[in-house]
C-alpha cells in the first residue's frame, strides 16, 4: 500500500483513550509515521487551548484544524493562523431559528479562547473542566463573544441525533450543524466550514492530494473528513452513521485503533 503523506486524526473517541490520554503505543506509531515522511495533523472539534497538552504527549504535530474547521492552529508556535467565524447578524438569525425549532434550547459561543454562555447553558456545569464565562442575557453573550467561532446549542431534554435533523431543516444553508458528543449538544459553524474543507485547503497549500491522506474519526462531525480523505478509517467505537459510511475499520480508541492501523501500514511492532 502507498505510504500516506498525511495522517489526519480526530482526538476524542479516536486518538485519545476514554480517560483523555494518548497511549505510549499510539505515540510510537505516530512518530513512526512522521519518520516515514507523513505529516501528522489533529482535526478536532476542540479549540486550540485544549490541543497544546495533547500535542506535547504526541510530540510530532505541527498543525491542528480546530473547532470543526473554523480555526487553523500552529501548534509549534502556539498561535491561531486562520479563522472562519460566524458573523453577528447571521448568528442572531440562527439563534432565532433554533429557538423556534427546538424546545428549551440555550446557547453558548466558542471564541477560540474561551466559552461565553447564558446562565442556564448546560445546567451551569463546566465545559471540559473549564468554567465558561456566564452572562445574564443571550444578547450580551452574542455581542461580547468575539469572534464567534462556534455557536453551541444545548438542550437538557433532547438527543443530539434528533436535534441535528430538526436544526438543519430550520436553518437550511445558513450554517453547518453537526455534533461530536455530549447529550443534547449541537455545534454550529459558518456556512461551508467543516473539518474536510479546512483540511483540504491546508493540503492544497502543501501539495498533498486527498488520495495521500489517511483519516481517522468516530462521530458525525468527522463524516465530511472521512468522505474527503483517500483512506478513511472508522473507529470500532464509532457512531452508527460513521460505521455505515466508512468501509475501512480499525479497533476502538481504548484499544489504540489508530496505532493498530499505522502499525500494519508501516510494519512496526505494537505494544
Amino acid at each position: 500500500m502507498t505510504i500516506p503523506r498525511m495522517i489526519a486524526t480526530d482526538l476524542d473517541g479516536t486518538l485519545l483513550r476514554s480517560d483523555g490520554t494518548v497511549s505510549g503505543r499510539t505515540r510510537r506509531a505516530l512518530l513512526a509515521a512522521r519518520d516515514a515522511g507523513a505529516e501528522v495533523v489533529f482535526v478536532t472539534a476542540r479549540p486550540p487551548r485544549y490541543v497544546d497538552a495533547i500535542a506535547e504527549m504526541v510530540g510530532c504535530v505541527g498543525t491542528a484544524v480546530c473547532s470543526n474547521g473554523a480555526i487553523v492552529y500552529d501548534v509549534a508556535g502556539r498561535r491561531i493562523i486562520g479563522t472562519n467565524a460566524l458573523s453577528l447578524d447571521v448568528t442572531e438569525k440562527l439563534v432565532a431559528s433554533l429557538k423556534t425549532a427546538l424546545a428549551d434550547v440555550t446557547f453558548a459561543v466558542e471564541t477560540g479562547h474561551r466559552v461565553v454562555c447564558e446562565l442556564s447553558y448546560n445546567d451551569g456545569r463546566d465545559v471540559h473542566g473549564e468554567t465558561p464565562f456566564r452572562l445574564p442575557t443571550l444578547e450580551r453573550v452574542l455581542r461580547e463573544a468575539d469572534p464567534i467561532v462556534k455557536l453551541l446549542a444545548w438542550s437538557a431534554s433532547q438527543e443530539a441525533d434528533a436535534m441535528c435533523e430538526i436544526a438543519r431543516q430550520a436553518v437550511r444553508r445558513q450554517a453547518e450543524i453537526t455534533y461530536s458528543g455530549g447529550k443534547g449538544l449541537l455545534e454550529v459553524s459558518a456556512p461551508g466550514v467543516t473539518k474536510a474543507g479546512t483540511l483540504a485547503g491546508l493540503c492544497e497549500r502543501m501539495g498533498i492530494t486527498p488520495a495521500e491522506v489517511w483519516a481517522f474519526g468516530d462521530m458525525p462531525n468527522d463524516l465530511p473528513l472521512l468522505a474527503w480523505a483517500g483512506v478513511p478509517h472508522a473507529m470500532g467505537n464509532s457512531h452508527p452513521a460513521v460505521l455505515a459510511a466508512v468501509s475501512h475499520r480499525t479497533a476502538s480508541n481504548d484499544e489504540d485503533g489508530v496505532a493498530q492501523a499505522l502499525e500494519a501500514l508501516f510494519g512496526i511492532r505494537g505494544r
